[in-house]
C-alpha cells in the first residue's frame, strides 16, 4: 500500500482504514460509489466479507485509490467470497495456445483490446471481432493478445478452436459442455439443452472476470449461444468472415503489415545481421510476400532453417510469378494451402467468380466485368462478390464500387483457373468480355464527340449505361485498364474495324484527358488496324492522333515528328489536304518543342496555308488550330505583337462561328484562343487586360472539365495576379495550379513550383 504501514487483513477493516484516510464519511462514500449506507456499513462491519467485483470497483475509483491499493482491496474481496466447489476451475482446462516470442507490429490494434480490458465495469461484456483475409495472423494476433492482457482476468482465461473452417465446425453444445466444465461445473451438472447451457454460462461469467477467446468461428449462429451476457469478461473472437449479423461487437481491423514492419519480422526470425548483410533483398522478400504476416513468417522461417542460404536467393525464387506460392511453403506452413482452406468451402458458383476475377485486368475490377467473365448475371456477381468479400478474400475499395486481390490470393486464382476451368470457356469469356468493354467505351466515348454530335448509342446494356458526360468519363476512367486491354484483344483477334471505330470514338475524349499515356497505344493500336484493313484514310487520321499523342500525353517530339512525316506523305498521296495540314501542324509542334523554332515556324505557315481554302467546318477548325499554334511560336521568340494580331484574328473566327460545329466545341476553342491572348497581353506586359481574358479561359476550360487546359490556364492568371500586386490571391491561383499540374504529370508542374517558392506567404 501506498500509504505505509500494515494492511488490515479483513476486507471490512481494510475499507473502513482506506475511506477514513481519504477522509469520507460513509454517508459520502456510499453517496460517489453508488452504494447504500447500509450496505457499506455491512461492508465494514464484517457482514459481507466478499462483495461483488463490481461493487469493489465502484468504491475504489470513489476512494481514488492508486494501482497498488486497488489490486490490494480487490484480493482480500476474492479472498472472502464464497466458492462452490462448481466454481473452482481446473488447472489445464482449455488453456490459451503458446504465444509467439517474435511476434510483431499490430500496435493499434492491440491498444484496442487494452483499452476494452481497461474500461469501466459496465453491464455488457464486450466482444472482439477479428476477421479478415486468409494469412493475416488472425490467430497470431489474439493469441498474443490474450497473453498480453491475461492480468486483466484474474478468474481465468480460455481458448477454444471453434473449426470454423473444417467440414464440421464445432457444435455450439459441445463448446458450451466444455467451457462449463472448465469453469468447474461437475459433468452431471452440465443442462442437457443448449439454451439451458448458455444460461449457466452467463450466469457464471457474470460474476467472473474471464478472457474467452473463440478462435476460427464458422458463423453468429455457432458464436452466440458462447458469448457472455452481463459482466466484466472479454471475447476475442477470429474469424475468415465478417461476422456481420453479429450485433453489437467491437471491430478490430488487421492490415497488412508495412515493409518496415515485414522486414522486422523477418529479422526476429533469423536474425539482425543476416538482414543487415542484406537489407535490399529483405526489403524484396517483405514485397514478394505482399507484406501478408504468414507469408512473411513462412519465408523467414525457411531462411532459418538454411542459415547458410542467402536473402537474395529467395527473393529471386519468389520472384518467379509462376512458382511463388511453392516457394511459400515451410514445413506444415504453406500459403497455397491456407487459400485453399477457404477455396473449398465457397458455393460453385462463387468459386467461379473468384477464378475469372483473376482474369480481370488492372489493380481492380468492377462486378460488370466479373459478371462478363464469369458468365453470369451482374445480380449474382454481385451476390457473390459480397461472400468473397466477407470471406476476406476480395478486397471492397473504400468509395466505389470495384474490388481487389491481394497479389498471392490472385496467383491462388489463377492456378484454379488452369485446374478447374476448360480453356475453350475461359477463350469464350475474354472474347464476351473484351467485345461487350469495347462496345460500352465506344459508346461512353461518343459523349464527348464534337463532329458528329452522337450521344453515346448503341451501348451494349442501356440499362446500366452511362447517362450524361459526366458519368461516361468517370466510367471511362475507372475501367480504363479493362478497356485498353479489350483493345489489344480485339487487334490480337483480328477485329480491326473495332479497334477503330473504338480509337475513333476516343479522339474529342483524348483532348479533354491529355494527361494519360495511355493514348499512345490506343493511337498505334488504330493505325495498326488500319493498315491490316488496306485504308489508308484511316491510316492517315490515326497517323496523325498519334502524332498528337506523342507530342502531348509522353513528350516524345522525335517519335511525334517522325510519326506527322508519316502522316503527311500518307495524306499526300491521297490528296488529303485536310490531313496534310495537321500533320504539318502536329510536326510543327514537335519541332518547336525540339528546339528549332524556325522550321516549326515555317511549317505552321505551310499548314495554314492547307485549311485556308477549306470551307469545311473540320478546315476552318483546323485553321484556327494552327494559327493559335503559330501565335504561341510567335510570342515565344519574341514577337508578341504578332502573336497578338494572330490571336485576335482566332477571336474573331470563334465569335462568328462555325455552321455545323456545337456551340460546346466552339466555347472550347474560344477558351483556348483567350488563354493565347492572355500570354501575348502578358508579354507585352499588359497586366490587367490579361487576368481579365485569362480569368475567362479559366472559367471555359473549369466549365468543360478540361483539368489538362485549366490549370495552365489558372498558372498564368496567377502570374498575372502576381504582377498586378494581388498577392495572395496570386499564390493561391499558383498553389492550387501546382498541386493538379503535379497529378497530372504536366510539364508546366516544375515552373508552378518554381514559381511558389518565390511568392511570399499569403497574409490572410
Amino acid at each position: 500500500m501506498s500509504g505505509g504501514g500494515s494492511a488490515p487483513d479483513g476486507f471490512g477493516e481494510l475499507l473502513r482504514s482506506l475511506r477514513l484516510r481519504a477522509g469520507h464519511t460513509q454517508e459520502r462514500l456510499a453517496h460517489t460509489a453508488g452504494v447504500s449506507v447500509r450496505t457499506l456499513a455491512d461492508l465494514e462491519r464484517g457482514r459481507t466479507r466478499g462483495p461483488q467485483r463490481r461493487t469493489v470497483q465502484a468504491l475504489a475509483r470513489a476512494l481514488a485509490l492508486d494501482t497498488a491499493d486497488r489490486g490490494h482491496l480487490e484480493r482480500v474481496a476474492a479472498v472472502g467470497r464464497p466458492r462452490s466447489r462448481q466454481a473452482a476451475a481446473p488447472s489445464g482446462i482449455l488453456p490459451l495456445p503458446r504465444d509467439l516470442s517474435d511476434f510483431t507490429a499490430r500496435t493499434q490494434a492491440l491498444a484496442h483490446l487494452h483499452a476494452l480490458a481497461q474500461r469501466p465495469p459496465g453491464d455488457w461484456a464486450p466482444v472482439a471481432i477479428v476477421a479478415g483475409q486468409p494469412g493475416l495472423g488472425k490467430t497470431a494476433f489474439a493469441v498474443h493478445a490474450a497473453h498480453r492482457l491475461a492480468p486483466h482476468y484474474p478468474d481465468g482465461q480460455f481458448a477454444v478452436d471453434l473449426l470454423g473452417m473444417d467440414e464440421r465446425p464445432a457444435d455450439p453444445r459441445e463448446v458450451l459442455s466444455r467451457l462449463l466444465r472448465a469453469l468447474g461445473v461437475s459433468e452431471r451438472g452440465v443442462p442437457h439443452e443448449t439454451p439451458d447451457r448458455t444460461g449457466l454460462l452467463r450466469s457464471l461469467t457474470a460474476t467472473r472476470r474471464l478472457l474467452l477467446l473463440f478462435d476460427n468461428a464458422a458463423d453468429e449462429d455457432q458464436l452466440r449461444p458462447l458469448l457472455p451476457g452481463r459482466g466484466d469478461s472479454l471475447t476475442v473472437v477470429t474469424s475468415r468472415h465478417a461476422l456481420a449479423g453479429l450485433e453489437c461487437a467491437h471491430r478490430v481491423d488487421l492490415t497488412l503489415l508495412h515493409r518496415e514492419e515485414s522486414v522486422e519480422l523477418i529479422t526476429r526470425i533469423i536474425g539482425a545481421p543476416r538482414v543487415a548483410r542484406e537489407a535490399r533483398a529483405a526489403r524484396e522478400l517483405a514485397d514478394l510476400c505482399g507484406h501478408l504476416p504468414l507469408a512473411v513468417r513462412i519465408a523467414g522461417q525457411r531462411l532459418a532453417v538454411r542459415p547458410q542460404e542467402r536473402l537474395g536467393k529467395l527473393a529471386t525464387q519468389l520472384a518467379r510469378e509462376e512458382s511463388r506460392l511453392d516457394a511459400l511453403k515451410a514445413g506444415s506452413l504453406e500459403m497455397r494451402a491456407a487459400f485453399a482452406l477457404s477455396y473449398r468451402q465457397l458455393p460453385p458458383a462463387a468459386r467461379t467468380v473468384l477464378r475469372r476475377a483473376a482474369l480481370a485486368a488492372g489493380p481492380d475490377f468492377s462486378p460488370e466485368t466479373v459478371a462478363l467473365l464469369a458468365g453470369t448475371t451482374l445480380r449474382r456477381a454481385r451476390l457473390c462478390i459480397e461472400d468473397l468479400a466477407d470471406r476476406g478474400l476480395l478486397q471492397p475499395h473504400p468509395e466505389a464500387e470495384r474490388y481487389r486481390f491481394h497479389d498471392l490470393l490472385k496467383l491462388f486464382a489463377t492456378e484454379q483457373l488452369a485446374a478447374d476451368d476448360d480453356p475453350a470457356a475461359l477463350v469464350v469469356a475474354r472474347r464476351r468480355t473484351a467485345r461487350w468493354m469495347l462496345s460500352r467505351a465506344t459508346a461512353a466515348a461518343l459523349h464527348f464527340d464534337a463532329d458528329h454530335h452522337r450521344t453515346g448509342d448503341g451501348d451494349p446494356d442501356p440499362a446500366t449505361a452511362p447517362t450524361g458526360s459526366e458519368a461516361a468519363r468517370a466510367w471511362l476512367e475507372a475501367e480504363r485498364t479493362q478497356w485498353l486491354w479489350a483493345l489489344h484483344h480485339a487487334q490480337a483477334a483480328g477485329w480491326h474495324r473495332e479497334v477503330i471505330d473504338t480509337a475513333e470514338a476516343m479522339h474529342w475524349f483524348s483532348d479533354r484527358t491529355q494527361h494519360w499515356e495511355q493514348w499512345v497505344e490506343v493511337f498505334r493500336l488504330a493505325v495498326t488496324a488500319a493498315r491490316a484493313l488496306g485504308s489508308r484514310t484511316e491510316e492517315t487520321v490515326h497517323l496523325n492522333y498519334l502524332a498528337w499523342a506523342y507530342n502531348m500525353c509522353t513528350y516524345d517530339h522525335h517519335a511525334a515528328l517522325e510519326t506527322a512525316d508519316a502522316a503527311f506523305a500518307a495524306a499526300r498521296e491521297g490528296g488529303d489536304a485536310l490531313q496534310m495540314g495537321w500533320a504539318l501542324g502536329y510536326g510543327a509542334g514537335a519541332l518547336k518543342r525540339l528546339g528549332r523554332t524556325g522550321e516549326a515556324i515555317a511549317w505552321l505557315r505551310d499548314s495554314a496555308a492547307c485549311h485556308r481554302d477549306n470551307a469545311t467546318p473540320q478546315g476552318r477548325l483546323a485553321e484556327l488550330t494552327t494559327l493559335n499554334t503559330l501565335g504561341v511560336v510567335l510570342r515565344e521568340t519574341g514577337h508578341a505583337g504578332q502573336a497578338l494580331a494572330i490571336h485576335r484574328s482566332s477571336e474573331a473566327i470563334c465569335r462568328a462561328g462555325i455552321p455545323g460545329q456545337s456551340p460546346d466545341l466552339l466555347a472550347v476553342y474560344h477558351a483556348a484562343t483567350l488563354h493565347h491572348l492572355g500570354g501575348d497581353l502578358a508579354a507585352l506586359a499588359r497586366w490587367s487586360e490579361a487576368e481579365a481574358v485569362l480569368s475567362g479561359a479559366l472559367t471555359a476550360f473549369e466549365a468543360a472539365d478540361m483539368p489538362a487546359w485549366s490549370e495552365p490556364a489558372r498558372l498564368d492568371l496567377g502570374i498575372a495576379l502576381h504582377h498586378l500586386g494581388r498577392g495572395e490571391e496570386a499564390r493561391t491561383a499558383v498553389a492550387t495550379a501546382h498541386r493538379a499540374l503535379t497529378e497530372l504529370n504536366h510539364p508546366r508542374h516544375a515552373e508552378a513550383a518554381a514559381l511558389l517558392d518565390g511568392l511570399p506567404g499569403a497574409t490572410g
